[in-house]
């Protein structure tokens, strides 16, 4: 079957956000507009759990008025399909924004108009970049009370460093929000009312100017700056063409094709960000940000491919966006219920049909295809073919985790892995009845698989079932989930931090193993060096060994042996982070000595010489941001101090006070309590892992005993 629509009319776009930020109902109205839908269901009206928005269709995401877990659905805009991926804003789900922006080829960012940038804008921002994934902006809420255009541009342009480039300036703010100027087609939009299906008015921005008055001085005084604000966009964007850009200096005049076309170059290339603004509530904008979508997004490929890798992630390759190329897909989200598994694909090159092989190349298996998928949110469709830049899902497959790569057996290749972030917390998990043991083995491990911020292990001490994630709402949830997807249910530990260990200083120590126990024995000797290397930086191990003291078919033995023993420490038994570990003598005996004998003196070197650095425990720090009435501010602040906190920036946001800072994550559970009742409810905020920090020595034991408890 030939391609129904050209690659050129695709857009595969994710809307990211802060939480709060109105991601899911700016999703609501797409669908609305574009016909997909005929009703609009709001978030705050899902709270009581009789009816749901398209994306956030999980029983949790209703309770919390949330989004979880991302939801891709399809829709058409003026010919051009536009896949959406709706993505949640807490953090710890940031393993779905992650993810998602892995397989897409363009990112809606949304801003709450009166908070501007936020902690969780700027974690999305940075994944994107990673990703190298254009973007444009969109501000919402426009309509509430204390939205500033003025103070989210000053955001994205200071704290994110992206080179916004204002396409729609708002006319009016708050209660008077009645439409934008575009400043690309050189005219406002007027909107008749606040109604689902309102129109709207398009005027010169001479009119708009005569007509417009409004009570704030700095919504006026955006009205008169229009001519200058188009003025200063039409020299940004024209600057992508030398000629055009030439044109519009010798004559003052421009085409507003080529005007777009510039745009979309500069935003595709990464070097503009156009800005737009609305309210999706108020069903202001998002007609116009769809257009933005369509004429400044790129289509699959349009961005360059994906790059193909060896076994140890090095670059050997690119895979274009191509029909005519071996089939070559990306795994990135894996769902499980009782029905089935999900497993959805970006598919890269190649056409996929129904009943076909794929070679699973992560991990050397072959998957049938039985049935292929469109997925719209929790509703599925049946298709018979997917081809390149496509997003799908196949259904059944056994051995295919997130990030693996499918491909045509003729022709393997692996796809580049996506990143993804460490646990920070983890809790003891136990099943509510004894006959539920193996149940809720089976279900942890169906959740682990599908989530790769989730580990789960068994300690081997207690014999506890341990499950670690990116915070106590990801593991609250997770054990939920078991309970409503695959109907097991388990009870939940106290939340544990995961903390870290590091050398305290260098030392060089030497190791002996002999064993003799009559035929033949064990002997190895090993000199390493240990170092404490700079935050980030890992395992490092390094072969120094001159003239054949440590035979070459033994070095492995020692690097793995490092490995292993790094994985715990000699302070309380947690991972040991970033050092080197300098391989720079040994002996050994043509009989006795083995592979063996040089992981066990290896392992044992280690041991000693951590202790003997005198090690650091290290503790994963946050970084908190607060927003409350600033009648509270102190309480807050003096809260942060007693929680071994730093401040680092406080100010205005909207009509709201902030404070930022650093604090030891040991010291936060809870956070949520004293705040609600330190603030009457006003309050909230938002926490990041940001890195480990050194655990002062007078704390060691005391945080040792808390944990043990």
């Amino acid at each position: 079957m030939a391609r129904q629509k050209p690659i050129s009319l695709y857009r595969n776009i994710g809307i990211i956000a802060h939480i709060d930020a109105g991601k899911t109902t700016t999703t609501e109205r797409v669908l609305y507009y574009t016909g997909k839908k005929h009703q609009i269901i709001d978030v705050h009206d899902t709270k009581d759990g009789k009816g749901s928005t398209t994306t956030d269709y999980m029983e949790q995401e209703r309770k919390r008025g949330i989004t979880i877990q991302s939801a891709a659905v399809t829709a058409e805009w003026k010919g051009h399909q536009i896949n959406v991926i709706d993505t949640p804003g807490h953090v710890d789900f940031t393993i779905e924004v992650n993810r998602s922006l892995r397989v897409l080829d363009g990112a809606v960012v949304v801003f709450d108009g009166v908070a501007g940038v936020e902690p969780q804008t700027e974690t999305n921002w940075r994944l994107a970049d990673q990703y190298n994934v254009p973007r444009v902006c969109y501000i919402n809420k426009m309509d509430r009370i204390g939205a500033s255009f003025a103070h989210c541009v000053k955001g994205i342009r200071e704290r994110l460093n992206a080179p916004a480039l204002l396409c729609q300036i708002p006319l009016g703010s708050s209660d008077e929000f009645i439409g934008m100027a575009d400043l690309v087609a050189n005219v406002a939009y007027i909107w008749a009312s606040d109604d689902k299906d309102s129109t709207w008015e398009t005027v010169s921005f001479e009119e708009a100017r005569a007509r417009l008055k409004f009570g704030s001085t700095v919504d006026n005084d955006w009205i008169d700056q229009l001519p200058k604000l188009r003025e200063e966009m039409l020299e940004t964007a024209l600057a992508m063409d030398d000629d055009a850009f030439s044109h519009l200096i010798e004559t003052g005049e421009h085409d507003p094709v080529k005007l777009k076309e510039c745009i979309r170059k500069g935003c595709v290339t990464g070097k503009l960000v156009p800005v737009f603004c609305g309210s999706s509530y108020k069903n202001k904008g998002v007609q116009q940000l769809l257009d933005a979508v369509v004429d400044y997004m790129p289509y699959p490929g349009e961005n360059g491919g994906i790059s193909i890798v060896d076994e140890d992630g090095n670059i050997i390759g690119e895979q274009e966006v191509r029909d005519d190329a071996p089939a070559r897909a990306l795994a990135f989200k894996v769902i499980n219920d009782q029905f089935g598994t999900l497993t959805f694909c970006r598919i890269y090159s190649g056409v996929i049909k129904k009943g076909d092989t794929l070679q699973n190349v992560t991990r050397g298996k072959k998957e049938r295809v039985g049935r292929i998928v469109e997925v719209q949110a929790n509703a599925t469709k049946e298709i018979d073919e997917v081809r390149a830049g496509d997003i799908c899902a196949f259904v059944s497959m056994k051995d295919t985790e997130t990030g693996d790569s499918l491909s045509d057996p003729a022709h393997p290749a692996l796809l580049e892995r996506m990143r993804f972030p460490d646990p920070v917390i983890s809790v003891s998990v136990e099943p509510k009845t004894r006959g539920d043991v193996d149940k809720m083995s089976t279900a942890l491990y169906k959740m682990v698989k599908a989530d790769p911020s989730l580990r789960m292990e068994v300690d081997q001490e207690t014999g506890q079932t341990v499950l670690k994630g990116m915070g106590e709402l990801h593991l609250e949830i997770t054990i939920d989930r078991m309970r409503t997807e695959l109907g097991v249910e388990a009870n939940m530990g106290k939340p544990k931090v995961s903390f870290r260990e590091a050398f305290g200083q260098t030392v060089e120590h030497t190791y002996t193993h002999k064993k003799q126990t009559g035929g033949t024995g064990q002997f190895a000797e090993v000199k390493i060096i240990f170092e404490p290397g700079e935050p980030g930086t890992g395992v490092v191990f390094s072969d120094e060994v001159v003239g054949g003291r440590v035979p070459r078919e033994y070095i492995p033995a020692v690097e793995q042996a490092i490995t292993k023993e790094s994985r715990q420490g000699q302070v309380a038994g947690y991972q040991v982070l970033d050092f080197k570990a300098r391989l720079i003598d040994g002996k050994y005996h043509d009989v006795d000595s083995s592979a063996l004998a040089f992981e066990i003196a290896t392992r044992a070197c280690f041991r000693e010489a951590q202790r003997m650095s005198k090690p650091k425990l290290l503790e994963p720090v946050m970084k908190l941001e607060v927003v409350t009435e600033a009648t509270y501010l102190g309480d807050v602040i003096g809260d942060m101090n007693r929680r071994r906190g730093s401040i680092t920036e406080q100010g205005q946001k909207g009509t709201n006070a902030f404070v930022q800072g650093f604090v030891p994550l040991a010291e936060m559970f809870g956070y949520i309590n004293f705040l609600r009742s330190a603030t009457s409810g006003r309050g909230n905020f938002t926490m990041i892992f940001d890195h480990y920090e050194e655990v002062p020595a007078s704390m060691v034991e005391k945080l040792m005993e808390k944990e043990a408890k």
